[in-house]
């Protein structure tokens, strides 16, 4: 790639655009001048080509740190169908394919490789790294690095120490949301040569942000979906819930599919691309659901469950309307939900004495001895770990997360790495070995004509594709290849598809574990922060995307669009009882034909007074319209 390659070229020989969006050259331009930047776009702003472009701009490679597996492979997936290489290293790959895509960085002309910031710590990943052409860092997901940051990930802290290895290559960090204190960490702790922020306003001018007061949330959700037409994403906080909600929306003729990080990488992955392609028009997920799915035309996002922070909250609900149009992003709230988070805040954070037992367990599950285990990444389901032990699973996963925050391990969703095969004879006893064994002639030969290089390193073999080549059930083909491993004739390596755990420290005694208590007290107190913006969100008459905003230290006029710039003020009743009574009148006059009076006469006495008022309110802004006595409801907003 020449070095003198122009970013708007680039832009439109792999991507097809004729202009960048705002701020992107801007962003552009910082890296490749050689400045520390820390770019804050919106989700959906187009993060990822701020990056991409200059480092195909100049010779070289650029890591790329990002936290979540399923992120890096898809940007993975996407850069090599555009013919970009690009290659990704996580938790659950085999050493021989580190080692091979090490070297490919280092002698061939790989532009990209993804990384996961425990890596950074690996010393053998750093010694090749240090032979690779590298020319641009790119941090994803800045804000972990950040205590002050709603996902704070204490490996993101290695990346100073990384960059200490590439002085003059410039780190480019990136985020969808930072709080002021947050802007400040992050370029303090990638050690910036000078604070330097580019930052588009987090405004959604099409985005109208609705909370909706009701004890029946299901109701309320088929409502939604029944006004509202298009694409959509349900959150809640429970895998059992994403089920039984994508199973009413089904009941009521609303094609729905669940998705959640308990599922295996295919059926994420079938599920996901039957939303995308619009087979399925809602998917109802947990939060694993969404980071780096580009799909422009999402109508509505509605939230079931209280998000814990704003931060999530606002990165969730700006993945509708991407494409400009009008979209909706909308909470569904009732009194129970301030509840529910203040019970979720105390078993966040479990007794160190059980967090303790959680670790021991661990130790005892995968029988790793003391000492031992650093840099293993083992095969983890939380549901047959729980069961096991006896722990209360959501007492046990945040302990798992307290391990997590005080680096002791590392947890990651399912890793599909497919199955490989080596053959570990040499041609002619090969020969020999088919001349007495005819069984396992076609499968042998099979591999040999599919798949280059079986002789002399292990080969990615999908064992349904080959299997429906040899016409024969794959388990037969699974069982053939375990007995040619045991023949010593094939090495053979299952496919690997499940969550991962990794041990970042070798593995210590329960009862000699060492914790910063003062961090934890301050995860604690900034939790309980977080929880109460989130509440004052839910619970405050301001115009939503002002209190948003305002959050990340932004100041903006009332947006005129969402539930209180939109609201109902009449003199003597309150925003909130306004809107709820105007929620009955609608669905009384909308399912008969009623005359004033007997929609008044369907309050008790002490709200009759209100309604009179409220009715005449509506009636003169166009909600009902009155003819002969009769009322009809209009809803002039649609």
């Amino acid at each position: 790639m020449a070095s003198v390659a122009q970013p708007k070229t680039i832009l439109k020989q792999f991507w097809g655009y004729d202009s960048f969006r705002p701020l992107q050259e801007e962003i552009i331009q910082c890296a490749l001048d050689g400045v520390d930047t820390l770019a804050l776009l919106p989700t959906g702003g187009g993060k990822s080509i701020c990056f991409q472009v200059p480092a195909l701009c100049k010779e070289g490679i650029c890591i790329v740190v990002s936290p979540l597996i399923a992120l890096m492979k898809d940007q993975v997936k996407n850069l090599k169908a555009k013919k970009i290489k690009a290659e990704a290293i996580y938790s659950g790959l085999y050493r021989s394919d580190i080692d091979r895509i090490l070297d490919n960085c280092i002698y061939g002309d790989v532009k990209f490789l993804y990384v996961s910031p425990e890596r950074l710590k690996s010393e053998l990943a750093l010694a090749r790294m240090k032979q690779m052409n590298v020319q641009l860092i790119a941090v994803d997901e800045a804000h972990c690095i950040s205590q002050w940051g709603y996902d704070f990930r204490p490996p993101y802290l290695e990346i100073a120490s990384f960059r200490e290895h590439f002085p003059d290559v410039p780190v480019l960090a990136l985020t969808a949301t930072a709080t002021e204190k947050v802007v400040i960490d992050i370029q303090e702790k990638l050690e910036f040569k000078k604070e330097n922020v580019l930052q588009k306003s987090f405004r959604r001018e099409n985005l109208w942000y609705v909370l909706v007061h009701d004890e029946n949330k299901r109701q309320k959700l088929l409502e939604i979906f029944n006004k509202i037409p298009g694409s959509g994403i349900v959150y809640t906080r429970s895998r059992k819930r994403t089920v039984e909600i994508a199973n009413l929306l089904r009941k009521n003729n609303i094609t729905a599919d669940f998705y959640h990080a308990g599922l295996t990488t295919e059926q994420r992955s079938i599920k996901q691309d039957q939303w995308l392609s619009g087979q399925t028009r809602i998917i109802v997920s947990t939060n694993a659901f969404g980071m780096g799915i580009d799909k422009p035309d999402v109508r509505t996002v509605v939230h079931v469950d209280v998000p814990d922070s704003v931060e999530a909250y606002f990165q969730e609900a700006g993945r509708a309307g991407r494409d400009g149009e009008r979209s909706y992003a909308a909470l569904i709230y009732n009194p129970e939900d301030r509840v529910k988070l203040e019970r979720n805040m105390e078993n966040s954070f479990p007794p160190l004495e059980e967090v303790r037992r959680v670790y021991r367990a661990l130790g005892n599950f995968y029988q790793m001895a003391i000492g031992s285990g650093t840099g293993q990444s083992l095969d983890f389901h939380l549901e047959q770990f729980v069961n096991r032990f006896n722990f209360e699973p959501v007492v046990c996963y945040n302990a798992l997360k307290v391990l997590e925050t005080n680096g002791y391990i590392q947890m990651s969703d399912a890793v599909y790495i497919p199955a490989k095969v080596k053959v570990r004879v040499n041609k002619d006893r090969l020969y020999d070995f088919l001349l007495k064994n005819k069984k396992y002639e076609l499968v042998i030969k099979a591999i040999l004509r599919v798949y280059q290089g079986a002789f002399e390193f292990p080969v990615a073999v999908q064992e349904s594709k080959l299997a429906k080549f040899l016409k024969m059930e794959t388990s037969e083909l699974k069982k053939q290849f375990e007995d040619l491993t045991k023949l010593n004739i094939l090495t053979y390596i299952p496919t690997k598809n499940k969550p991962q755990l990794t041990y970042l420290l070798p593995r210590e005694d329960a009862d000699n574990m060492v914790f910063d208590a003062k961090r934890l007290n301050f995860l604690r107190e900034r939790y309980k922060i977080n929880v109460q913006a989130m509440l004052d969100y839910a619970e405050k008459l301001e115009c939503r995307q002002v209190q948003l905003l305002r959050y990340f230290g932004e100041e903006v006029d009332k947006c005129g669009t969402c539930d209180i710039c939109r609201g109902i003020y009449v003199e003597g009743i309150s925003a909130e009882e306004a809107l709820r009574l105007k929620d009955k009148i609608k669905n009384l006059v909308q399912k008969d034909d009623l005359q004033q009076e007997h929609v008044i006469e369907s309050f008790n006495l002490k709200t009759r007074k209100k309604i009179t008022k409220l009715l005449s309110y509506l009636i003169d802004e166009g909600y009902i319209h009155k003819h002969e006595e009769i009322l009809k409801w209009t809803d002039p907003q649609k």
